[in-house]
């Protein structure tokens, strides 16, 4: 198909959250039973008088969004599914039910995807949901996966990124830049085994971000924890992209600026060590490394309280007004504009 113009934008040029803004322009919601569409974590359907339907969906594409020669499959597996329950515990909902499609070439084995779907099967598992349906097709090459969550949460217990308000907290759980660093080690052992294809690779003393990058653990915690402390986030988005990327989704979506301060972004020492390992900044793998999987959130100041010194949260700022723009303030106590330089799908590789 041709383009309807002589006009033409290159992808790369526009990046994945503005593409998807000019696709979806035309569209708009007719039915009732559509409570929230596109440009959240999930959308919402009207379900029943008492709980909403939450769903989500994600695309992974070999080459794109991982690479087999590190990693494993039943790790793959896993990882599709935990990604699509961390959007759905993005609005603050429990997740039910996946369904998942693949499409694989024939230079995979019927075991190869036994040991896939032996992933997708522990994680359904551990996050107490069901499989229910999905489709197989041929690939001309690689592995395509596509899995969708279902997920239901009552009305008033429903956060969107849009609902932050002037002075409410900037809420992180966990700690950031682990995954990041996980897959600098990944492709540097994969780079001495192609010059070296004999040689085994040295893993033992990065565990800890080697998992958060194969194997990450989406928050569902963090939605019973925080229904525990009596606390509804007034806006929520799971950490994907890097943190800056997900500060400037929030205040985007709610119309407000933000103050992020450095010193206060929640960064584990193994994550410190393999970043001065490999000569980067450990804040800019926090930032901009994506693929963590936490939860970004905000409170009312009046909340604060109920989750001050629970080791489970870091307070990393707060919300300003719209004009103020979004900020980082620095260790040196510099205030700098903050940028986004995570994933982006359709960055030009050349």
């Amino acid at each position: 198909m041709n383009d309807s113009s002589d006009k033409r934008t290159e992808l790369s040029s526009v990046g994945e959250f503005t593409l998807i803004k000019r696709l979806m322009a035309p569209f708009q919601n007719s039915n009732a039973s559509t409570i929230l569409g596109v440009g959240d974590d999930a959308a919402v359907i009207e379900h029943d008088s008492d709980q909403q339907l939450v769903i989500t969906t994600d695309l992974l594409v070999e080459g794109i969004h991982f690479d087999l020669s590190y990693t494993p499959l039943k790790h793959l597996g896993y990882k599709a599914v935990a990604v699509n329950i961390s959007d759905v515990c993005a609005m603050n909902a429990r997740a039910a039910q996946i369904v998942m499609s693949i499409g694989v070439s024939n230079r995979f084995s019927v075991e190869a995807l036994e040991e896939l779907y032996a992933g997708v099967h522990r994680a359904c598992g551990d996050f107490g949901v069901d499989l229910v349906g999905g489709d197989t097709s041929s690939s001309i090459a690689g592995m395509i996966l596509s899995v969708s969550a279902y997920g239901y949460v009552l009305p008033e217990k429903l956060v969107k990124r849009s609902g932050a308000q002037i002075h409410d907290i900037l809420v992180v759980s966990g700690d950031l830049g682990g995954a990041y660093m996980g897959l600098q080690v990944l492709e540097r052992e994969k780079e001495v085994f192609r010059s070296a294809p004999g040689a085994q690779p040295q893993l033992e003393n990065y565990a800890y971000i080697l998992e958060r990058q194969l194997k990450p653990q989406p928050r569902v915690d963090i939605v019973d924890l925080l229904e525990d402390l009596g606390v509804v986030p007034t806006s929520m988005i799971d950490i994907s992209d890097g943190l800056a990327s997900e500060v400037l989704h929030l205040c985007d979506s709610s119309e407000k600026g933000a103050m992020l301060y450095e010193e206060k972004i929640p960064i584990a020492p193994e994550t410190i060590e393999a970043a001065k390992e490999f000569n980067l900044d450990y804040t800019t793998a926090a930032l901009n490394g994506g693929e963590d999987y936490e939860l970004l959130f905000t409170i009312r100041p009046s909340d604060w309280d109920k989750i001050k010194g629970n080791p489970n949260f870091s307070a990393i700022g707060h919300i300003t007004e719209e004009h103020l723009g979004t900020k980082l303030i620095t260790n040196a106590g510099e205030q700098v504009e903050l940028q986004a330089q995570g994933w982006n799908a359709f960055r030009s590789k050349n």
